[in-house]
């Protein structure tokens, strides 16, 4: 990509990306604790299936919001021209009408539960798993080991998602005949035509990006909380 279209390729989508970054990332941890303090009020219990829930929930409704800024970071990273987002946008609505923006919609809050889930909820059982079975306290040490073990939990858990959800955001309904109906059958033909492996596609870069961002953004969460007087997740 580099050589072909320069260093600048690799921050095409850029302006979606961090709109949504902020009102995703935002609303999916703002949402988890009250999810949580839900559960626990409502059943008296906190453990790991509530706190999957938790985050299923929490992810889900960020993503429904957010859709449209990450169907239009896809098609900037794929345009063969040099465009602007709001461009785009006008675009996509012009030939594929405004429901194209939720295009991929479905898969992408699975994508966002299965996550969200599985990053709040492993980094919480690793956290005091940790601190009950090693010498760790509270602090820098235990926020990055237990967020660089559920940054490995996301990447296994939404790799397939990912790749799922992005085939589907590429669809160009006005061109032609769409491929896949739905997340379902677009798994289904991946798995058969490419076989199941091919699920993890692009998993490294996955793993490249998720693993990293879940390190960062836990280490950074848990010091602002420290900072505005709350308490840890």
């Amino acid at each position: 990509m580099v050589e072909r279209e320069g260093a600048r390729s690799l921050y095409l989508g850029l302006a979606p990306a961090l709109a949504r970054a902020v009102v995703y990332g935002g609303l999916r941890f703002g949402l988890y604790e009250p999810c949580k303090h839900v559960c626990s009020y409502a059943f008296g219990s906190t453990n790991f299936a509530f706190k999957f829930a938790s985050g299923v929930i929490a992810g889900g409704l960020a993503t429904a919001l957010t859709n449209p800024m990450e169907v239009l970071k896809v098609r900037l990273q794929m345009s063969k021209s040099s465009t602007s987002t709001i461009r785009e946008m006008r675009k996509v609505i012009a030939h594929e009408g405004f429901k194209a923006l939720w295009k991929g919609v479905g898969p992408a809050m699975t994508r966002a539960g299965c996550l969200t889930a599985s990053q709040m909820a492993t980094y919480d059982e690793a956290k005091q798993a940790l601190m009950k079975w090693t010498p760790l306290e509270e602090g820098f040490q235990l926020h990055l080991i237990s967020s660089f073990i559920a940054g490995t939990a996301g990447t296994l858990v939404t790799a397939p998602v990912d790749m799922i959800k992005t085939r589907l955001m590429l669809q160009q309904e006005s061109i032609g005949a769409r491929v896949y109906r739905n997340g379902f059958h677009c798994a289904s033909q991946v798995v058969v035509t490419e076989g199941v492996k091919s699920l993890y596609k692009g998993g490294f870069a996955t793993f490249a990006r998720v693993g990293p961002q879940t390190t960062i953004t836990f280490v950074v969460c848990e010091k602002l909380r420290e900072l505005a007087g709350m308490t840890a997740i």
